[in-house]
């Protein structure tokens, strides 16, 4: 028996948790299905449940929930070896003045550096910094942070990247990536939110390097929904890929839209059942 908690793919037993917490029907339902298929925005505490009571759970979210968030990101990337900017984790900003001082004029990296705080997506907590009073500025920010219990941040080589960065999205087995190229700003952020454009063509050697770096990283993990950001620096001619960060909620317009991304979606679904043999 499969059971989908999946509100658009259909199953031998069907379950909407959004919204609350899993209970007891959830769990003996997940104790009696040979897979469990999840929604992309599942709480923890179902994933946990799933996984510990079935022995097939689609997606492997096995990562998110033991390296959440920008900082454990970090972790991730240096415990597997992935190769990523230099980074240093701060957990709050007096860790980051134990280190460097009230007003540091030297960090490890030369200005500009890369302030990235630990929660946020699609480039809205993440600040160039180009001064020792900006830095300055964003630690005040931060700490009026704190008091309401968000905290954590990393301090980041800036990697300049020719205005353009390139996300490599993870389906099942399938693996699409793009460029994001930003043509209207001083080309720090290549977010599509903000202004940039895709281009699943340009420079193919280079997507493919991505492609082979977020494959290593999978495979070790498991991860197999996700969109990942990767920076090549134009310092040399055949630069190697650095891993930005890793997604779990992803923007579709790269992949040509919702309609489209739930239909590749569902057939990966389908495709990873067969492979288990629990579909006909």
């Amino acid at each position: 028996m499969i059971v989908s908690f999946h509100p658009l793919f259909e199953a031998d037993k069907n379950i909407i948790c959004a919204g609350r917490q899993p209970n007891e029907e959830d769990l003996s339902a997940i104790r009696g299905a040979d897979a469990v298929i999840l929604a992309q925005g599942c709480y923890r505490a179902l994933y946990e449940m799933a996984r510990e009571n079935c022995p097939y759970v689609f997606p492997n979210y096995d990562a998110r929930f033991k390296y959440p968030d920008k900082i454990n990101q970090i972790k991730l990337f240096r415990k597997f070896k992935i190769t990523h900017p230099a980074s240093e984790i701060f957990s709050d900003v007096a860790s980051f003045q134990q280190q460097y001082g009230e007003t540091p004029a030297k960090l490890s990296f030369d200005f500009p550096v890369v302030f990235k705080l630990d929660w946020g997506g699609e480039g809205e907590t993440v600040y160039l910094i180009k001064s020792a009073l900006e830095l300055g500025n964003i630690l005040q920010k931060i700490a009026g942070y704190e008091t309401s219990g968000q905290a954590g941040f990393i301090l980041q080589e800036y990697i300049p990247s020719n205005r353009r960065t390139l996300r490599v999205v993870i389906l099942g087995r399938r693996v699409i990536s793009y460029w994001r190229i930003q043509e209207n700003n001083d080309g720090f952020y290549a977010n599509l939110s903000k202004g940039a454009i895709i281009d699943s063509e340009a420079q193919p050697e280079q997507q493919h390097k991505a492609v082979a770096l977020v494959n290593d990283l999978c495979q070790k993990t498991g991860i197999n929904l996700a969109g990942f950001d990767v920076i090549f620096s134009p310092a040399n001619g055949d630069p190697d890929p650095m891993l930005l960060e890793i997604n779990y909620f992803f923007g579709r317009k790269g992949l040509g839209g919702s309609e489209n991304y739930y239909r590749m979606l569902l057939a990966e679904i389908r495709n990873w059942l067969a492979r288990r043999n629990l579909v006909e």
